[in-house]
């Protein structure tokens, strides 16, 4: 076995981004006059076109924000999560080698060469550290690339040049946001391309390597992802048998929606319409002034932690690593589908009955300060409830291992804590952590019923042996 022209010619591509990388850094060490005042006059003109306009501040902030290490890091974790499952430990090396490269070489090298970022006359947006290589650059090609390399071989031949064209537009788009919202010269934005270039084609080019000496034919990555083999493993399935109307589920979904979203108007607005603690019901005004009367710093930091479990982001955190395991340990679509419809009905129902409710929050020290959204439901215990009683609707039947229990216990268990931590915080009345349970409930059973996450157990069947989540009980 030979290593192909096609490789050799790669190889030289990386190394020919390595050289450039390198004439810019002493380009930018030595204020090369020409590079500087293209840098600067890019800057200017940008600066100047998108400064005055609200729409675009805030779509290239929201395209930067792809970039941001929040985002690349919880990818790269469920990407991660997704192959280590299914037993692909070389890719879930490659995943992380290649990301964490970047992760050391981006802040090594700032401080190396030691850029200021532009100064322009309408700062938009602010950059920590300095300016060169750009780093939202340079790890969004290392992380979008290396995701792309890893999980093209699941992808039909047809998708998968589609995917490298979307994947390079979307590393184009965050290096052309970071020079829109002035914090980077165009010369940090090519300089983290041509580094990121450089450095995954150096790890893709060990990967390959390593399947030469071990026998296996030299793969054409962008063509076929670096692990063809892998391509079962990393593809899920839906068995035919267990396929039902799409139609049916979409249309109950939508009814479901409109009579869960009915009930909470009809329990919020007479509670929203009594500002002075609606009669004192299930101790409206009793509770936060008991918690407000006996508040302490021990208990204040319990309660921010109790708070804080149950926010967006902590509860979307929570969900991607559900779905990531879910999909990867059963292989199946349904019950990915059943956890994004519930979350997403939850978030949903939750603003909109907000919204028409608009009951005023305890009139009591609101802890956590203003707040976007009005008192009824509590949008934290809501979340909370769906997320852990899905996960606990998803695993139960698949396992009959001892620390199935634990779902149960935290199913119950996180959303009383992010219940007392709200009213004690003064967030929310007794009556708002009622109508998020009566939302929880209709909904998740709603959901249940339509889509049918475990529709792939056949009935009756047994539990999976101890240790292991059930993979399917259909052949494939």
């Amino acid at each position: 076995m030979r290593t192909s022209k096609s490789a050799l010619w790669r190889m030289a591509g990386f190394g020919g981004t390595a050289l450039l990388f390198s004439l810019l850094i002493i380009a930018v060490r030595v204020q090369w006059v020409p590079m500087e005042s293209v840098d600067r006059g890019i800057a200017e003109a940008l600066n100047q076109s998108v400064a005055p306009s609200d729409f675009l501040v805030t779509l290239m902030g929201g395209i930067s924000r792809l970039g941001s290490f929040g985002v690349m890091a919880w990818l790269v974790v469920i990407g991660a999560t997704l192959v280590l499952i299914r037993k692909q430990y070389r890719l879930a090396g490659f995943l992380v080698a290649t990301t964490v490269g970047g992760l050391i070489l981006d802040p090594t090298l700032k401080l190396a060469v030691g850029r200021l970022r532009p100064v322009v006359e309408q700062p938009v947006a602010q950059g920590g550290g300095n300016s060169f290589p750009s780093g939202h650059s340079l790890n969004s090609l290392i992380c979008y690339t290396a995701l792309l390399l890893v999980f093209l071989p699941a992808l039909r031949p047809r998708w998968r040049r589609v995917a490298v064209i979307v994947v390079g537009a979307l590393v184009a788009l965050i290096g052309f946001s970071r020079l829109a919202l002035g914090v980077h010269f165009l010369s940090d934005v090519i300089g983290g391309w041509s580094l990121g270039v450089a450095w995954i084609g150096l790890c893709a080019t060990a990967f390959e390597l390593l399947r030469y000496h071990q026998g296996r034919r030299v793969t054409e990555p962008l063509e076929e992802g670096l692990e063809p083999e892998a391509a079962d493993d990393l593809r899920p399935t839906e068995p035919h048998e267990h396929r039902t109307g799409a139609g049916w589920a979409v249309a109950g979904g939508v009814i479901a929606w409109v009579f869960t979203f009915g009930a909470l108007v009809v329990i919020g607005l007479p509670l929203a319409r009594h500002r002075d603690g609606n009669g004192n019901v299930l101790w409206d005004s009793t509770v936060p002034h008991w918690f407000a009367g006996h508040r302490s710093d021990a208990l204040g930091h319990v309660s921010i932690v109790g708070s804080e479990v149950g926010n967006t982001h902590a509860i979307l955190a929570i969900g991607l690593v559900i779905g990531a395991v879910s999909l990867a340990a059963v292989r199946r679509w349904r019950p990915v589908i059943f956890l994004l419809t519930v979350m997403f009905g939850e978030l949903t129902l939750f603003l909109a009955s907000a919204a028409i409710v608009d009951r005023a929050r305890p009139d009591v020290e609101n802890m956590d300060g203003p707040m976007p959204t009005s008192s009824f439901p509590s949008g934290h215990v809501a979340a909370t409830i769906l997320i852990w009683w899905t996960a606990a609707v998803l695993v139960w039947p698949r396992t009959r291992a001892w620390w199935r229990w634990v779902l149960p216990v935290l199913a119950v268990a996180m959303p009383l804590w992010v219940a007392v931590s709200r009213m004690y915080r003064g967030m929310h009345h007794p009556t708002d952590i009622v109508g998020s349970v009566v939302l929880s409930a209709l909904w998740l059973c709603a959901m249940y019923w339509l889509v049918k996450p475990n529709a792939d157990l056949p009935a009756g069947e047994t539990p999976a042996p101890v240790g292991d989540l059930q993979d399917s009980g259909v052949s494939r």
